[in-house]
Parts: C-alpha cells; structure tokens; sequence
C-alpha cells in the first residue's frame, strides 16, 4: 500500500477450538423412567399371575387416574368440564363389565356410561353443556372402552399370556422405535404433530415388533403360529404408534408437555397409556381371530 498504519496492531487472538459435539439426549430423567418402569412392570405381572381378579382392578384404577388427569387438563387448558363422577364410576364398572360378561357387556356399560355424562352435567348451567358432554363422550370411548379390550383378553384360558404379549409387542414397538430413531432417525414422521419421531423409528417400531410377535405366538400363545406373530407385531407397531401420534395431537392443542407428572420420568398414567389404548382392541381382535377367543 502507498501509505502504512503506523498505529499498533492488536494480537490476533487465539483461535477458539470449536465446541464439542452435544449427544443426544432422550429429554427425560432416565434412571427415574426405567426405575417406574420395572415397578410398573412387576407390579402387573404379579397382579396378572397370582389373581387375575386383582388385575382387573388395577387396570380400573388406571382407568379412573387417566380420566382424572385428562378431565383436569381439560379443565385446566380449554375450559371444558366433563364430568368426572360418571366418566370414574362408569369407567371402572366399564372394565368390570367386560370382564365378567364379555364384549356385550362392555357396549352396554359405554352406552349407561354416556347417558349418565349427559344427565349429569344437566344439574349444571347450561353454558357449555354440548362441548362438556362431548368431551365426556370422548373420554368415555378414549380410555375406559379401548381398556377394556385388555379385560376381554384375560377371560380366555391363556388370558395371562395374551395380556402379557399384548404389553409386551407395545413396549418392545416404542422401544425399537425409540432406540432406532434416537440413533439413525433424519426424516420427520409428522413434525407438526411430534417433531421427535422419524420414519427411520417407525421402521425399527415394526421391525422390533415384528419379532417379539414372531416368538410371543410361537412361545407363548395356545394354537399360535410365528408368522400370525409377524402380522400381529406389524398391527400392532401401527397402532401403538398413531396411538402416540393421537394423544400428541391431544397435547399440542391442549399447549402441554405431559398429560400428569404422577410418574417420574413418564409424566401422567396418560401418557404410558397413549400407545396401550388403541393397541389392545388390534391385539384382542387379531388374537380371536388367529386362536379363537378361548
């Protein structure tokens, strides 16, 4: 140059070392969610092998802390009030009724449970009543009626073992999901909808289910066939997946996390039992047709 700054030069400073890789992180207390697992787990399958009347209770109990804390988030979020008194007494009674006198009785125990929800709310003003009965109707149909399909698969002779592959197809479907996405997912499912699940889960949901199913019928199922257990792991990797991908809906309208924080490291019953619903009338339908209904 024709002219130099004479004015001294800063030091160049040092160059900063690029920071270190993030891992991935699942976004929950780990350790917490394996330990509630296990509990949970021991907790059905004694309950499932000792008395299988004991089961039935448990599955009422979760029925009517699911209804609690969706009836309250609804409350909470939306200011929709579905009755909870009807939507408890006529949950539980739902999954009784199923289990003592099958899926007749389970249909008429849903249709008393909705006309109670519709005479209830009319000892409340009249403001609001059609959206708080729908969303009571709703509720009836979302988590007492799909469980008690879990309450149908008991009656047979092999209705521990049904029960057992039912949870255990569900779990091994979110788990491959889980594990294969958190590794190799890079292509969204549904992002607006859930930004954290990937085609690449879903594939390893099917896979994983797949096989589970493939050895549950072999192994563990009266009359059952391996390859009855790769179509029963393939329904249910479907199902257990559009069943998180509903209550996800349900969540983002309602602007929350989690439906509870009853579990650590899970959030609310709810949100254990999102895949577990819809799952239970796929596995009970597809097991009576498969074996019969036993």
């Amino acid at each position: 140059p024709l002219f130099r700054d004479e004015t001294p030069q800063e030091p160049m400073p040092a160059a900063t070392p690029p920071p270190a890789p993030q891992k991935k992180s699942a976004g929950r207390d780990l350790g917490a969610a394996i330990g509630v697992g296990v509990g949970l787990g021991a907790l059905v399958l004694v309950s499932l092998f000792v008395v299988k009347e004991v089961f039935v209770g448990v599955i009422a109990v979760a029925v009517v802390v699911g209804l609690w804390e969706l009836t309250t988030r609804l409350a909470e979020r939306k200011g929709i009030h579905a009755p909870l008194v009807p939507l408890a007494a006529g949950g539980a009674g739902m999954v009784v009724a199923g289990y003592v006198w099958g899926p007749e009785g389970a249909w008429v125990a849903m249709a008393l449970t909705a006309l109670a929800v519709l005479v209830w709310r009319m000892t409340a003003p009249p403001e609001g009543y059609l959206k708080d009965v729908t969303a009571g109707v709703f509720a009836t149909f979302y988590v007492p009626f799909l469980a008690t399909f879990v309450a149908l698969m008991l009656t047979a002779d092999d209705g521990a073992e049904r029960v057992v592959t039912f949870l255990i197809l569900t779990v091994v479907a979110d788990t491959g999901a889980y594990a294969v996405g958190w590794r190799f997912g890079k292509h969204k499912l549904a992002p607006r909808i859930s930004p954290g699940k990937t085609r690449e889960g879903l594939f390893g949901a099917v896979g994983a289910a797949m096989v589970a199913g493939a050895l549950c019928m072999q192994f563990l199922i009266d009359g059952g066939a391996w390859w009855q257990g790769l179509l029963l792991g393939l329904a249910v990797a479907v199902s257990a997946t559009l069943g998180d991908l509903g209550e996800s809906m349900i969540k983002r309208d309602l602007g929350i996390k989690d439906m509870g924080t009853l579990l650590p490291g899970h959030g609310g019953i709810m949100d254990r039992l999102d895949s577990l619903l819809p799952t239970a009338p796929v596995v009970w339908a597809l097991l009576v047709l498969f074996v019969g209904s036993g």
